[in-house]
């Protein structure tokens, strides 16, 4: 009667996400009366096996197969559905991040075994573990509970806090063995572009967000830019000289609206919203959005929000803690210079 927890690592480094994950383990085990078992598959799985009693495991079986160096589903969804089946676990809890949603949903449909998914709140009741879930862009909340021997659980990103490191704490570690061999996967690996120097959207504790406003930009386009071209031109100008600055001085990841991703003024990546990332920032900041139904599904979770729109009837105001009625171009640079002076 375990709990089990699967640590997402990237280039032998564990993703901040699977500490939060952890420490919803350790809430479980607790509640349950048993352990807590870390999962490490990949490169550098010895190590970090070693380092997640830190964190607040008791044990961590760890894998360091060629075959698991880089996450495929095929090799790891093999072997966390063996590892269940050896050891029953009462759980078995991931960060709900694209690895994490795809690696629990496989294993689960291997064992037949229910599947709580993006988690903000987990309790236990006669025995049976009950997952709390936001549906409806946010506006109502829904429990779920796993009528299976084994409950599989991801949690929503930030929505459980990491435990402090203890330095003096350590992990019972004992390596297991791979289920594929490398010849019988049929995904291969080539490699990875890092983006260098930009903040996870996913996993920062504030974020700065523009939507289609950041088109009103007062800046003249050059002359050959007309009509959607030349508005095209003006957010993009807007996101790099007026909302980065504020971001840099912030630490932040710079997100959008669906709005301001679908009119091309900025990459689909940084999109918040039903369609697009959750994020559950300390601070979100909104310049120049709305606040649709579909936006707010993406960042209802903020812990504070501070919305700044010429329009004082924008629904993003009904949310936000702070609001600021005026242009973002006169706001957002006033309140960049004043961080920096701080």
């Amino acid at each position: 009667m375990t709990v089990l927890v699967w640590i997402e690592t990237f280039e032998g480094q564990i993703i901040p996400s699977s500490r939060e994950a952890i420490a919803a383990g350790r809430l479980l085990a607790d509640r349950l009366g048993t352990e807590l078992a870390a999962l490490v598959f990949g490169e550098n799985a010895a190590a970090i096996g070693g380092q997640v009693g830190q964190y607040g495991a008791a044990k961590a079986m760890v894998c360091s197969d060629d075959s698991l160096a880089a996450y495929r589903l095929e090799p790891y969804a093999a072997l966390l559905t063996h590892l269940v089946r050896q050891h029953n676990p009462a759980a078995v809890i991931a960060a709900a991040s694209s690895r994490g949603r795809e690696l629990l949903a496989g294993s689960a449909a291997d064992t037949d075994s229910g599947l709580i998914s993006d988690a903000i709140d987990l309790r236990v009741e006669a025995g049976k573990i009950i997952g709390t879930r936001p549906v409806y862009a946010g506006k109502i909340l829904m429990e779920m509970t796993a009528d299976t021997a084994t409950a599989f659980v991801t949690i929503r990103g930030r929505a459980f806090q990491a435990l402090p490191a203890d330095a003096a704490a350590s992990a019972e570690v004992t390596a297991v063995e791979p289920v594929l061999d490398d010849a019988s996967i049929t995904t291969q690996i080539e490699g990875f572009e890092p983006q260098a120097g930009k903040v996870s959207l996913s996993e920062a504790a504030i974020v700065v967000s523009g939507g289609r406003g950041i088109a009103n930009n007062p800046l003249t386009p050059p002359a050959e830019l007309k009509g959607n071209a030349a508005d095209i031109w003006k957010a993009k100008e807007g996101f790099k000289h007026t909302l980065q600055p504020l971001a840099a001085v912030l630490g932040a990841a710079i997100g959008a609206s669906r709005a301001a991703v679908d009119a091309g003024y900025i990459a689909y990546e940084h999109q918040v919203g039903q369609t697009g990332k959750v994020v559950s920032p300390d601070l979100y900041i909104a310049c120049g959005i709305s606040g649709a139904i579909q936006h707010q599904a993406g960042m209802r979770g903020s812990k504070i929000i501070v919305a700044i729109n010429k329009d004082a009837q924008a629904p993003i105001f009904k949310l936000a803690r702070y609001g600021i009625v005026g242009d973002l171009y006169e706001v957002v640079p006033a309140l960049t210079k004043a961080l920096k002076q701080q």
